[in-house]
């Protein structure tokens, strides 16, 4: 078993369209019935930890980001508020995230189903820890169902299903989109992309790389893999004439 005992694991199935509504459904649900408790949503990409972080302090909850693409001197205020409850709420990524330990860390909800059995292994540990009782509910989509198995494999339990009153996701649905659309609209005048992509680019050059070439290699990488796909595609036509 490579998880704790204490620790209760949840999955909730939602469809792709809508999984910003049960996020917000959740956090509503805990912060009503447990406001003094810290909980860390992991995000798949930095855009998405903005994005949501916005949407969330929208709705009033006490919520901070930590992504790469913020200064150390942001990740660092961001924590800080975070370990001292200013912030109850921790919106990150995985590569922000590595390393973390926070204590008294209640409930983990994973906003996308992990690719890797232990990047949801390394998500989940941020609670239950130091013998206290936690919780982890994952969102599944209707696409993830291949990455829960694979979870429940390498952790040898199998997660439980998290109920909640769909209707109370539905009266908030068309507001929570609406919002998530406002949020985007806003990062997008921030220059967010730009900014993204201006990093890796200071990133490549400290590592030794040409950012040109590497962007070169990429696209031939990516010719190469369609012409592959293409060929693949045709011997399978051709097969399938034979039959």
């Amino acid at each position: 078993v490579r998880t704790v005992e204490q620790l209760e694991q949840r999955y909730l199935l939602v469809p792709e369209a809508v999984k910003d509504a049960y996020l917000v459904h959740l956090v509503q649900t805990f912060q009503d019935e447990h406001e003094d408790w810290a909980i860390i949503i992991f995000t798949k990409t930095c855009k998405d930890c903005q994005v949501l972080n916005m949407m969330l302090r929208k709705y009033k909850f006490p919520s901070v980001a930590l992504h790469s693409m913020m200064k150390q001197k942001q990740r660092f205020a961001a924590l800080a508020k975070f370990k001292s409850s200013i912030f109850k709420i921790l919106i990150a990524t995985d590569v922000a995230a590595r390393g973390l330990d926070i204590p008294a860390v209640q409930v983990v909800i994973n906003h996308n189903t992990p690719g890797l059995p232990k990047i949801y292994i390394h998500r989940v540990g941020r609670t239950a820890r130091a013998g206290r009782k936690g919780m982890a509910i994952t969102l599944v989509t209707q696409y993830d169902i291949h990455l829960v198995h694979a979870i429940e494999e390498e952790i040898k339990l199998k997660l439980k299903e998290f109920s909640v009153e769909e209707q109370l996701v539905l009266d908030i649905l068309t507001q929570v989109n609406v919002t998530r659309r406002e949020c985007e609209i806003e990062l997008e005048g921030m220059d967010f992309d730009e900014k993204k992509e201006i990093n890796k680019r200071k990133q490549m050059i400290l590592e030794g790389k040409d950012p040109d070439l590497e962007a070169k290699r990429k696209a031939e990488l990516a010719k190469i893999k369609k012409k592959n796909k293409e060929c693949r595609e045709k011997v399978q036509q051709t097969l399938e004439r034979k039959k």
